[in-house]
C-alpha cells in the first residue's frame, strides 16, 4: 500500500487545514472523524506549531494516564492525540483540557466516528467541534494535482488508492479486514463477519438505491433486526450514509424507507467489478461525488432525498428549519434532465429553489418549463448557493 503521509511526500489540503484553523477560533478541541485511510495522520502532520502523539504507541498511553501531569507541560500549544480512542478514557482527558487548560488547542483524530465509541459517550458537549474528514472533495483534486474526475471517481477518495498507479485491488480487502479488527471489533463486538461483511457489500453493489432490510436479512442470513443494526454501525463510522426521505407525510409520497449510499466511489467500482468506466456509469458515481462534496463543505449530513408512490425522484433536498426546501438533480451530462420530476415535487411543495448540478456546466443558467424555474449550475456554483452567508 502507498503510504501517502511519508512525511517528504506531504501535500496541505488547504481546505480542511483552513477548517481546522477556523474550528479552533470556536473551541479547544476539535474531533476529526471519517473513515480509515482519509489521511487523517497526514493532515496533522501539515499543520504548522504542533506536537503530536500518536496513541497506538504504549509509551504515549502510558504518559496520558495522568491527564493532569500530561497537560501541564503543554500550556498554550497545539496538540494532536491520533488514534485517541486507544486510550483507556479518552473523554476525561479532553474534559479536564477544555476546563483546566483551555489555552491548549487539541485535534483527536479517530479511525471511526469516535461518538460511535462506548468510551465517548459524555458528548463534551460545548467544548468541541466536530470536522467530518470526508474522501476527496473537488478542492483536493487541485492539491493533488490532479483534475481528472473521471479518475477520481473510478479510484475514489482515499488518497493511497487514488494515487496508485494500478487499481490496488488487494487493497480494498485489506481496507475491510482493517476496517472489521480495528473499528467494529473495537468499538461494537459483533460476532458474525461474513454477515457483516455480505451487508457492506451488498449495500456498494445496491449504493445509491432505495434500502429493503428483509432483502438484505436474506441474503446476509441474519434477521431483520440485525441488519437494521448493521446499517445503523455503517452509518455511525461513515462506511455507509443513510439518506431519509423527505415529506410532511402526505399520502402520496415515501415517507419510511430511506436511500443507502456507500461512503466512496472507488469501492463502489470495485464491487461492482468496474475496472473501467462507461458512460452509463457515470450518472451514479457523479451523484455519490455531489453527496460527498456537500457534506464536505457544508458539514453536515443533514441531506435527504424525496420520492412519490408514482415513482418520481429528486436526488437530495436541502430543507433548513422555517425555509423553503432546494430540490438538487444530479445530471452528468446537463441535455439528460427530464423536468417531471421537479414538477411533481414542486407540485406539493410550491416553494423553493431548483438546481440540476451537471458536470458539463461551464455557467450557471436557468431556463423555464412552463411556470417552473430550474437553474443548471456547477458544482462549485451549487456550494456557495448552499453555504451560509457568513462563510
Amino acid at each position: 500500500m502507498l503510504q501517502f503521509y511519508r512525511m517528504e511526500n506531504l501535500i496541505k489540503r488547504h481546505y480542511w487545514l483552513n477548517l481546522i484553523e477556523k474550528s479552533w477560533i470556536h473551541r479547544p478541541i476539535i474531533w476529526l472523524s471519517g473513515v480509515r485511510r482519509t489521511g487523517k495522520t497526514s493532515l496533522t502532520h501539515t499543520l504548522e506549531n504542533i506536537e503530536y502523539f500518536d496513541c497506538e504507541l504504549p509509551r504515549t498511553r502510558q504518559s496520558m494516564e495522568d491527564p493532569e501531569g500530561f497537560l501541564v507541560s503543554l500550556k498554550g500549544k497545539r496538540i494532536i492525540l491520533d488514534e485517541i480512542h486507544r486510550l483507556g478514557n479518552p473523554s476525561e482527558l479532553l474534559k479536564i483540557a477544555a476546563d483546566h487548560y483551555p489555552d491548549i488547542k487539541i485535534l483527536a483524530t479517530g479511525s471511526s466516528s469516535l461518538g460511535a465509541s462506548r468510551k465517548f459517550r459524555d458528548t463534551l458537549t460545548g467544548r468541541k467541534v466536530t470536522v467530518l474528514f470526508t474522501p476527496m472533495i473537488a478542492s483536493d483534486l487541485d492539491d493533488f494535482k490532479s483534475s481528472n474526475l473521471e479518475h477520481r471517481l473510478l479510484r475514489g477518495g482515499l488518497p493511497p488508492f487514488f494515487m496508485d498507479k494500478k487499481i490496488p485491488e488487494k487493497d480494498f480487502q485489506e481496507w475491510m479486514d482493517d476496517y472489521w479488527a480495528k473499528d467494529i471489533q473495537e468499538l461494537f463486538r459483533l460476532e458474525r463477519k461474513f454477515s457483516f461483511q455480505k451487508c457492506i457489500e451488498l449495500i456498494m453493489m445496491r449504493s445509491g438505491g432505495i434500502f429493503e432490510a428483509t432483502k438484505f436479512s436474506k441474503e446476509c442470513e441474519v434477521s431483520r433486526t440485525t441488519i437494521m443494526n448493521y446499517l445503523r454501525i455503517l452509518d455511525e463510522t461513515f462506511v455507509a450514509h443513510v439518506i431519509k426521505p423527505f415529506s410532511t407525510h402526505k399520502a402520496t409520497e415515501i415517507v419510511a424507507a430511506p436511500k443507502v449510499y456507500a461512503f466512496d466511489t472507488g469501492f463502489i467500482c470495485y464491487y461492482r467489478g468496474w475496472d473501467k468506466l462507461r458512460s452509463d456509469d457515470m450518472g451514479i458515481l457523479w451523484e455519490h461525488f455531489v453527496l460527498n462534496e456537500m457534506q464536505g463543505r457544508l458539514q453536515t449530513r443533514n441531506i435527504r432525498y424525496w420520492r412519490d408512490k408514482r415513482h418520481h425522484e429528486i436526488d437530495f433536498v436541502i430543507a433548513q428549519r422555517n425555509q423553503k426546501p432546494i430540490a438538487i438533480e444530479c445530471k452528468w451530462k446537463a441535455g439528460s434532465f427530464n423536468p417531471a420530476n421537479i414538477k411533481a415535487f414542486r407540485h406539493l411543495y410550491p416553494k423553493g429553489d431548483n438546481y440540476v448540478v451537471a458536470s458539463d456546466v461551464t455557467h450557471p443558467h436557468t431556463r423555464r418549463y412552463n411556470s417552473l424555474d430550474v437553474t443548471f449550475i456547477t458544482l462549485a456554483t451549487l456550494i456557495k448557493k448552499l453555504l451560509p452567508s457568513d462563510n
